[in-house]
């Protein structure tokens, strides 16, 4: 089948095979949000602690799930540890950009033009790795899970009460 090279790259099943940030943090502080796809049973949890300084201090993922979400989530998770919160936020919008996820808001807004101008300013390095899995239109939402949590994991961590 063409595009299945494309698809489970070597970075991707070595992140699958060797997952980045596994574990859990103690709550609170951290921020503990989970993810789940109905649709195939991926599940992801990320553990986000935001430092005083607007970092994320520190990210772990749980879960389990298909090869796809699980390194999606390893990926994910070691290329916004270190960064700003608002770095990180501009990621996950150039990692769905990528992904061509055209998904509404919670508020019905759409922001798919953000989601692109993201993607061109921002280096996404191993991620692109994941770009193959655009050719499977049924597996974006396995590689978007960790990311749409992780969108969770900040409003929380960043919330004015957090």
């Amino acid at each position: 089948m063409p595009g299945l090279e494309d698809l489970y790259r070597e970075i991707i099943l070595d992140h699958y095979r060797n997952p980045r940030n596994r574990g859990e943090l103690d709550a609170p502080p951290a921020a503990r949000v989970e993810g789940f796809n109905p649709l195939c049973g991926d599940e992801v949890v990320v553990y986000l602690l935001v430092g005083g300084d607007g970092r994320v201090a520190d990210i772990r993922i749980s879960g389990q799930g298909c090869s796809i979400s699980q390194s999606s989530a390893s990926m994910m998770s070691a290329s916004v540890k270190g960064k700003t919160v608002d770095e990180a936020r501009a990621l996950i919008r150039a990692f769905k950009g990528m992904m061509s996820i055209h998904e509404q808001r919670l508020d019905g807004s759409e922001d798919d033009a953000a989601d692109a101008a993201a993607q061109s300013e921002v280096k996404m390095g191993d991620l692109e790795a994941l770009q193959g899995v655009v050719k499977f239109p049924v597996r974006i939402k396995c590689a978007t899970l960790s990311w749409n949590t992780l969108a969770q994991a900040l409003d929380e961590a960043t919330a004015p009460n957090a």
